[in-house]
């Protein structure tokens, strides 16, 4: 696992990400199975529109993370992206798993 230059983005090897799949693509599951089952913190068209809006981030950096990680790299932009929806969303537990992801090949996430 190396720290792309220049980048957030974590490169890994093709052995890693062979033996890390089922755990990484339990994480992204799980997250978006997660975010699709939230509901707005409040009642109004405001608050349901910021819902939508972070849900739709949430969703879009799972998908960074995916495509990133068929090309065996964990997307930083992604992680960062799901991990601020996540918490907008009140998910805070949720996007620290997904910032570990960062870590995947070090620790097993």
């Amino acid at each position: 696992m190396t720290q792309t230059p220049g980048s957030s983005d974590v490169t890994l090897s093709t052995d890693d990400r062979a033996r890390l799949d089922q755990v990484f693509m339990q994480v992204v599951l799980d997250v978006q199975g997660q975010v699709q089952q939230t509901q707005p913190q409040r009642d109004g068209a405001l608050a349901a529109m910021f819902h939508k809006e972070q849900m739709g981030d949430a969703l879009q950096g799972c998908a960074m993370l995916i495509a990133g990680w068929n090309e065996n790299r964990v997307d930083g932009a992604g992680v960062d992206r799901a991990a601020r929806a996540l918490r907008g969303l009140d998910l805070g537990e949720l996007a620290e798993r997904v910032e570990r992801l960062r870590g995947i090949a070090d620790s097993g996430a």
